[in-house]
């Protein structure tokens, strides 16, 4: 390794190693799946799927690959499953091409309420190739279901997609199932955040409702940064892997496949239900320092391993808060809220997620602690 790199390598696990995560969307994976990371497996090309390939030597990608689909497709109890996307955006990118055509409608969470830029965001392939409509929150923070339905109704989408990057409670999948079928909809729900809750039986499993699932491999999970895809209907089979190869990737980053199957067999283990119940434990135990201490967070709690403290009413704003914080060895992210007073580069909230430090093997106590730290930084820099 060359020694600048070897240098700014080392300052960047002095940072890991000597600050507390609280970014929603971020993790430590085990030593297993860096290794497999940094194997082999990236020297090789492997374009197709295991027993199609369009290279030879690839008896051992077929092994890893098949693997890694089984493993997947047990702990999530689902028939298909494609492991190839490069990233969660990748997998949705995907799955809109397999289920729809340039101009059909697509009704998403609206990136101020919760959702993803994925989700039909202007900037973004989904709204530019789609006709994107959004939905959002009550007053309260919480999803109206009969107010997605009208919307629904009026709008007719041909895809309605369910999950978010910043709503922090369970989410009726049900309902929405209902509301896909009443207009003639595929439910397609975005768990990327959720999914390592969801495989831990901390959080409702969306497979039993949804047509498709899409999802990163980090974040909650706790594996190498990737996506996924999953599937019951055989009959989507076709659309999806084709819409992943080739229509929108080249070969498969097996180095990383070869990862996902190590993380996903982590999860199978009953040990990885005991993180994922403490990783809502967490959250709520941080959720109820925070209101006590006079920092309200949406919808006044959580269900998941996400808090979205409301800053709208005090001085900082989430910039300022996520810079002090910074500046205290604790990385959050600033993050609008519902009816953001501010603009989307100061906003008025901060994301934090209890994900990362459970994985330390923090518990309650320990998240208590820091959240009356975070608040006690917050007023004294009035």
């Amino acid at each position: 390794m060359y020694p600048n790199i070897r240098k700014i390598l080392a300052s960047e696990q002095k940072r890991q190693n000597t600050t507390i995560e609280l970014i929603a969307s971020e993790n430590y994976a085990s030593q297993a799946v860096m290794n497999l990371c940094g194997s082999i497996f990236t020297n090789k090309y492997a374009e197709g799927y295991p027993g199609k390939r369009y290279y030879n030597g690839c008896e051992h990608m077929d092994e890893i690959e098949q693997l890694a689909i089984d493993s997947l497709c047990k702990l999530y109890d689902c028939k298909f499953a494609n492991v190839q996307p490069h990233s969660g955006v990748g997998a949705n990118t995907a799955v809109y091409q397999a289920l729809m055509k340039p101009g059909d409608t697509l009704m998403g969470m609206d990136l101020a309420s919760g959702g993803h830029l994925s989700h039909g965001a202007p900037p973004t392939l989904s709204g530019k190739f789609y006709r994107a409509i959004t939905y959002g929150v009550g007053e309260d923070g919480l999803l109206d279901y009969n107010i997605i339905e009208s919307l629904a109704k009026l709008n007719m989408p041909k895809v309605l997609v369910a999950g978010a990057s910043a709503y922090p409670r369970q989410i009726d999948w049900k309902a929405f199932k209902d509301i896909a079928d009443s207009v003639g909809a595929k439910l397609v729900v975005d768990m990327a955040h959720y999914s390592g809750i969801v495989a831990g039986n901390a959080y409702n499993s969306p497979l039993p409702y949804a047509d498709v699932v899409t999802s990163t491999t980090h974040k909650t999970l706790r594996g190498p940064r990737g996506g996924m895809i999953l599937w019951n209907n055989p009959d989507y089979t076709k659309k999806i892997n084709s819409s992943i190869f080739p229509g929108t990737q080249g070969g498969p980053l097996m180095n990383i496949i070869a990862a996902k199957a190590q993380c996903y067999q982590e999860a199978l283990d009953p040990n990885f239900g005991v993180y994922a119940r403490q990783v809502v434990s967490n959250a709520k135990a941080m959720c109820r320092v925070f209101e006590q201490n006079g920092f309200p967070v949406q919808t006044h709690g959580t269900d998941s391993h996400i808090i979205l403290m409301d800053l709208s009413n005090k001085n900082h704003s989430g910039r300022q808060a996520a810079d002090l914080l910074e500046a205290n060895g604790i990385t959050v992210n600033k993050n609008g809220v519902p009816n953001d007073p501010r603009n989307f580069i100061e906003t008025s909230g901060i994301r934090l997620g209890t994900a990362a430090e459970t994985t330390k093997g923090h518990d309650e106590e320990w998240f208590r602690n820091l959240a009356d730290t975070i608040c006690n930084l917050l007023k004294e820099s009035k």
